[in-house]
């Protein structure tokens, strides 16, 4: 399993351009192949500083998404609305109560 965290940083008045990318793709990426859970956070305080938090059957799985066109095209519309460098972290679990 595999836990992936990208970090966002969207220009203010294209919040709402991106909120429309979201809700027309999430059930898209939610239902890829590998995919086990799909959330979209904004940072408190801060709304157009945004995460989405997917959990993937393993690296492969999140690779084959990466390179598929559902991929390539919602990241194409989405890259253009940054006000700065998106961050991403994939990450193992280690331990979990």
């Amino acid at each position: 399993m595999l836990k992936r965290m990208v970090k966002m940083t969207f220009q203010k008045d294209r919040i709402p351009d991106f909120l429309a990318i979201f809700e027309e793709s999430k059930h898209l990426i939610r239902n890829f192949p590998g995919c086990q859970h799909l959330e979209l956070l904004h940072l408190e305080g801060q709304p157009e500083v945004m995460f989405t938090f997917s959990i993937w059957d393993g690296p492969e799985a999140l690779e084959t998404y990466r390179q598929s066109n559902l991929f390539q095209s919602t990241w194409s519309k989405t890259k253009v609305l940054f006000a700065g460098k998106p961050e991403a972290w994939s990450m193992g679990v280690v331990s979990e109560v």
